[in-house]
């Protein structure tokens, strides 16, 4: 059957709400849509009499009597093609759909990678039932960084922007992770208690805990960071997770190196220390830089594997593994070197 070049077409509906977080919920429903038997210059009077419906959208979408999508068109193919060719013959094939079920960073990093200002959103049918824009893909990538910047800071992901939060809301986003950091502190405590006769013979030793505890915090959070972000772009999968953890060997080995020499010449220079407290100070800071990189590198990868956000696994709660982990490094070395 010859469709009507003067047919009116209409966005379907995708048939149930869209569920949050799914392109679905982003996406514009009523993009141009063009019959293939067009020709460009019905195509640019249709955009001239309807418009497009946002600022950000460049192409038309042909389609099917029933909505099947058969390619997209370009403004600028239109403007740049002789008026009586049919649009058939202009149209883009769309290597890259999405449906309203999605994830709207899907959406985005699609964008991302193939370098699209659009892309169309299709039912389980091919037909087209809407469009998202580069516009949507930003705001979502900028909604889901923020997102992750709360959460690496211990805070429950605010709703509303800053200043129009009620101060009682923001007790509530950051109340449970402290509370949780807190409590976990009782493990270092233990730990300091548990080996509070060492401390008693090499009284020197508890001057150098906060540094231990600082660097390997600090090492944790710069892997965690990283792998974070090559999980969020798609630049890390599950199934890379050897690949990290030789590369962060290698890097927190590097680290190391230099971190330990240069500790172990400044505690003989100014700290007035015996040969074997700064020997027993300088490996365990290596040993932490290593150990807080691996950690850093595997929780968020391990998170991502078992359906949580890795952003979870950042900075707060690596920091009190890391710490835990530095302090029993610490006090089991120094029980060997020094004989204590």
């Amino acid at each position: 059957m010859m469709m009507n070049n003067t047919m009116q077409f209409e966005t379907r509906p995708v048939g149930t709400l869209p569920v949050e977080d799914t392109v679905g919920q982003i996406m514009w429903t009523d993009p141009v849509l063009l019959p293939p038997r067009f020709r460009v210059n019905e195509a640019i009077e249709r955009l001239r009499q309807v418009g497009l419906p946002h600022p950000a959208m460049n192409h038309c979408y042909v389609v099917e009597e029933d909505g099947a999508l058969l390619g997209q068109v370009s403004l600028r193919d239109l403007l740049l093609t002789r008026g009586g060719a049919r649009v058939e013959a202009v149209m883009a094939h769309p290597f890259v759909t999405l449906q309203p079920g999605d994830d709207q960073e899907l959406a985005a990093q699609l964008m991302q990678e193939y370098d699209l200002l659009e892309l169309p959103v299709v039912d389980a049918e091919n037909r087209l039932v809407g469009v998202v824009t580069a516009d949507d893909a930003m705001a979502v990538l900028q909604e889901e960084a923020t997102e992750d910047m709360e959460r690496m800071a211990a805070m429950a992901p605010s709703e509303q922007p800053y200043l129009e939060s009620r101060s009682f809301r923001i007790f509530l986003d950051r109340i449970p992770w402290l509370l949780l950091l807190m409590l976990s502190a009782t493990f270092t405590g233990g730990i300091i208690a548990h080996f509070e006769d060492a401390l008693a013979a090499q009284v020197a030793l508890t001057a150098f805990i906060p540094m231990l505890m600082d660097t390997g915090g600090n090492c944790g959070s710069q892997s965690s960071v990283t792998v974070i972000r090559g999980l969020s772009l798609g630049q890390v999968q599950f199934s890379d997770w050897l690949r990290v953890v030789w590369k962060e060997i290698q890097v927190s080995a590097l680290c190391a190196g230099a971190l330990a020499c240069v500790n172990f010449v400044r505690l003989l220079a100014m700290s007035r220390v015996g040969m074997g407290i700064a020997a027993t100070v300088s490996v365990t800071l290596a040993l932490t830089v290593i150990t807080s990189d691996l950690i850093g590198c595997a929780l968020p990868i391990a998170a991502k594997r078992l359906g949580f956000d890795p952003a979870v696994m950042a900075s707060p709660l690596i920091t009190t593994v890391v710490d835990a982990t530095s302090l029993l490094t610490y006090f089991w070395l120094a029980s060997w070197m020094l004989g204590i």
